[in-house]
């Protein structure tokens, strides 16, 4: 089975059955489940029809999608406005821009192309929160809506121009300098693995005032010329790249544009982690203030964050939770491990654009080269494991006793069992999707992290 349904959306594989893959079947009912929500969300407040906004990657199975999804609003009787071809932030702050009620992304991130999902918004342009998500689930599970009459059908409005106004507001931010990033006269390779990447990326380059870029796979087919997902394993053609260009650095971004990677000058990675560390220090010496980031993460963050007066908080794993626990501490920066820099002055949302003209404005200002500043920042590194379980196995009755064999530790169990020794750390958490533990650590050197990843995986099969 390849259809995941979750609190944050329904993802899964095009084609085959309905109910076992993402048929356009199981589209239709969840969009209308997504309908039903918002319209008893807004029934007391409204007389005047709901508006959705809609925007997709560029995966071949996205206009289908996409297609299914917006004649089942129109059909609850929902106005929609479709981006057309866009990214994940661009559609998180048009939902405000347009005060609409929600938002629907068309897009599977990181995943092949064989996989496609429904990412939902609420009227804020954030994810829904885990409740909502359980309701729409239900609504869907029981077939709980309906359509509109003949009369009442939504409308229909295009715009295409949503991208350049996203850029026009990330130019207007007082910390994005285009003046320095112009002066610097860098050099850049783009990575947009064939998505809507290629449509941003450039146009915002060319506005930041970087006029020598090299694109690698910028065509917005949705034929991924790699494993789509940022990590240095896939990243081996832009790394290249970079080194015969004599380029300055490397910018990579995810199809949906909400993960940044970064590539030196040397073709190393600058690191996924340290994507957000970096941002955060810049904005940090502008602005004091505090930081957030999920319990899987660096501690370079923490680092950081403390040597420039503010205070660090870290939220459970997802993108809803680092945003609430932003909100909560009034954080000035925020995001994952996975290169999402979320960026409140603009929206709460992973923002792969505003990280990246962020970035480029602190490499400019700073006077070092890209691996100089990746040099100049604590050296985590981490180890990435799982253990896999059967599934009668109470997985919550084993972090339950992982977390009192470390009692005396410093040991956080927002979401799962985070334990910090003086040096290094480590994470177990279930999965919500199969039965295994995921152990993430972190130490001084990769053989350290492994060591301490080995022996916590040890003491969890001896437990069960």
């Amino acid at each position: 089975m390849t259809l995941i349904k979750s609190i944050s959306g329904i993802r899964g594989t095009i084609g085959g059955k309905p109910g076992d893959n993402l048929t356009p079947l199981d589209i239709a009912k969840f969009a209308s489940a997504y309908g039903k929500w918002l319209l008893d969300r807004n029934s007391q407040h409204s007389t005047s029809k709901l508006r959705v906004i809609i925007g997709r990657d560029a995966r071949i199975s996205g206009k289908m999608v996409s297609d299914i999804v917006i004649q089942t609003l129109i059909g609850m009787g929902i106005d929609v406005l479709d981006l057309g071809l866009s990214t994940t932030p661009t559609v998180e702050i048009a939902v405000t821009e347009e005060n609409a009620q929600g938002g629907i992304i068309i897009t599977a991130s990181h995943n092949p192309k064989q996989w496609n999902a429904l990412k939902l918004l609420n009227e804020k342009g954030e994810f829904i929160s885990a409740s909502d998500g359980q309701k729409i689930l239900e609504l869907a599970e029981n077939n709980d809506f309906e359509y509109a009459d003949v009369d009442e059908l939504g409308g229909y409005t295009k715009d295409d121009e949503y991208i350049s106004k996203h850029i026009d507001m990330v130019l207007k931010l007082p910390l994005v300098d285009v003046d320095a990033i112009s002066n610097a006269n860098f050099k850049v390779v783009i990575d947009c693995v064939n998505s809507t990447g290629g449509i941003a990326i450039p146009e915002l380059l060319k506005a930041l005032g970087v006029n020598n870029v090299v694109e690698l796979y910028c065509e917005p087919n949705g034929q991924f010329p790699h494993n789509p997902e940022p990590l240095p394993e896939h990243l081996t053609d832009i790394s290249e790249k970079i080194v015969s260009e004599n380029a300055n650095l490397g910018i990579v971004v995810d199809p949906d544009v909400d993960r940044l990677a970064l590539v030196c000058e040397d073709g190393s990675v600058f690191g996924e982690e340290y994507t957000l560390v970096s941002i955060a220090e810049y904005i940090l010496k502008n602005k004091v203030g505090n930081t957030v980031s999920n319990l899987s993460s660096t501690r370079a963050l923490r680092d950081v964050t403390n040597s420039n007066g503010g205070k660090y908080f870290a939220s459970a794993v997802g993108e809803v939770n680092v945003v609430t626990t932003m909100k909560e501490n009034d954080a000035v920066i925020g995001g994952e491990g996975n290169g999402g820099i979320i960026y409140p002055e603009l929206h709460y949302g992973r923002d792969a654009l505003v990280g990246i003209a962020l970035f480029l404005t602190h490499l400019a200002k700073s006077g070092k080269s890209c691996l100089e500043l990746r040099k100049s920042y604590p050296d985590y590194f981490m180890s990435k494991n799982k253990i896999e379980l059967t599934p009668e196995i109470d997985v919550d009755d084993v972090l339950n006793k992982m977390y009192n064999k470390y009692k005396d530790e410093q040991v956080n169990n927002i979401d799962g069992v985070k334990i910090d020794f003086e040096n290094e750390w480590v994470h177990l958490r279930k999965s919500n999707t199969e039965p295994i533990i995921r152990v993430y650590s972190e130490s001084n050197s990769k053989e350290e992290a492994n060591q301490l990843a080995e022996k916590i995986i040890a003491e969890v099969k001896e437990l069960v």
